[in-house]
């Protein structure tokens, strides 16, 4: 059964530990088996590639996958690194929320 994570595509985040600590990017998918996401713009790697029918050969530049336990969801309100929590609004929905700052993340 695959796990279940507090963040998820497209969330903002922070990179709290490695090379690329400090740095901030939005989530572009999440791989729930080996627990690891995809960050934009950070732990980028280097790929030697042959050409092929649609891209052309050479060096390129691309994301390689980061350990969830090395990101953190960045606050909505400073953008510094906080945890997730859930609560249940009025309504009934069940949202994220940033307990640094308090505020919904979901809306």
């Amino acid at each position: 059964m695959a796990k279940k994570f507090k963040l998820k595509k497209g969330d903002d985040v922070v990179v709290v530990s490695g090379r690329d600590k400090g740095k901030t990017g939005s989530i572009l998918k999440v791989d729930r088996q080996d627990d690891r996401v995809l960050v934009d713009g950070v732990n980028m790697v280097k790929r030697h590639t042959r050409p092929s029918q649609t891209q052309p050969g050479g060096i390129i530049e691309k994301e390689a996958p980061i350990h969830i336990s090395n990101v953190a969801l960045a606050d909505p309100k400073d953008g510094s690194a906080t945890r997730v929590g859930y609560r249940t609004l009025d309504d009934g929905r069940k949202v994220r929320f940033a307990k640094r700052s308090g505020e919904v993340i979901d809306v």
